[in-house]
């Protein structure tokens, strides 16, 4: 296959879930869009067993790269599989997520719309059984509402189901890989844009996101949301020279209402606790990394 037809080189950080892996190369297999114009880059991130053999499974129904490193999260994952991929265009997305069929026609159609622009698309949650993945996603919804709806264009958009031309990516340095946790995605956007490069939304582009998840879960996942939120406030001050500036009390108070958006009754009242309580992890999270002991340079 000639490296120029490639439209999407699909990058997947994986980690210790052959299960999840497998239904999402099931679920790529069965795309609407023309094989040869995407490529999908499994970067498995020290898996144990490694998941090469799930890989190898799909090599007769799709273009499928392995590669593997050493335990170091998803932002290094994602700038590997980037940085070997051949495509046009890069799309994001997670080893426990489901696009639908249609997802890269309607990534490349928005993309291709307006110059040098990158885009995000919608994300539904695949276990509303779930109340602690309901809730997630609850808050998720309610953080794109707020931050794409302000003046001057869209924000922010998650790199489970994000696509944007790849030249353009390693022109401003990609991830970066030195994030904590969580947040390089929110960062990546915001350098996006300080280069003049437009976010746009692809809501027709759609992934469902299966991240089951427990009260530990829940509770691991905002508080490493807190860190990175930290990072990220504390490197978008230093870059622009001004100020931390925190989300106002009003993001606050409208909060819980994002749980009645889809559901009511005693499940929105049980998603509305949740979410508070999603962001007493995350201002612990913020503050465990604002006080954690930096490192020191080796003499």
């Amino acid at each position: 296959m000639g490296e120029e037809k490639l439209e999407f080189s699909i990058t997947v950080p994986t980690y210790n879930r052959p299960q999840r892996l497998t239904a999402l190369l099931e679920q790529l297999a069965r795309s609407d869009y023309p094989r040869e114009r995407f490529e999908v880059i499994v970067v498995d991130d020290g898996s144990v067993p490694p998941l090469q053999p799930v890989v190898e499974r799909f090599r007769d129904v799709l273009n499928v790269v392995y590669l593997r490193q050493n335990h170091g999260g998803v932002a290094k994952g994602r700038q590997a599989g980037a940085e070997a991929g051949h495509g046009r265009f890069l799309a994001f997305t997670d080893d426990d997520c489901l696009p639908a069929p249609d997802w890269l026609p309607r990534m490349e159609a928005t993309l291709k719309s307006l110059p040098n622009c990158a885009c995000g698309g919608r994300t539904l949650n695949a276990l509303p059984q779930n109340h602690y993945s309901s809730a997630s996603q609850a808050l998720t919804r309610y953080i794109y509402e707020r931050m794409n709806a302000m003046p001057g264009g869209k924000r922010f958009f998650a790199n489970n189901n994000f696509a944007l031309p790849r030249e353009l990516y390693l022109k401003i340095g990609g991830l970066d890989t030195t994030w904590p946790m969580c947040g390089e995605d929110r960062d990546l956007c915001a350098r996006w844009l300080d280069h003049g490069y437009p976010l746009l939304y692809a809501p027709e582009a759609i992934v469902y996101h299966a991240h089951e998840l427990s009260f530990a879960r829940f509770w691991r996942q905002h508080f490493n949301y807190g860190r990175g939120a930290y990072r990220f406030h504390k490197t978008y001050a230093a870059r622009h020279n001004t100020g931390v500036r925190l989300e106002p009390i009003s993001f606050y108070l409208r909060l819980p209402l994002a749980a009645f958006a889809e559901t009511g009754g005693v499940r929105g009242l049980w998603i509305a606790t949740l979410l508070m309580v999603s962001q007493v992890a995350n201002a612990a999270g913020f503050v465990a990394e604002r006080i954690r002991p930096k490192q020191l340079p080796s003499s």
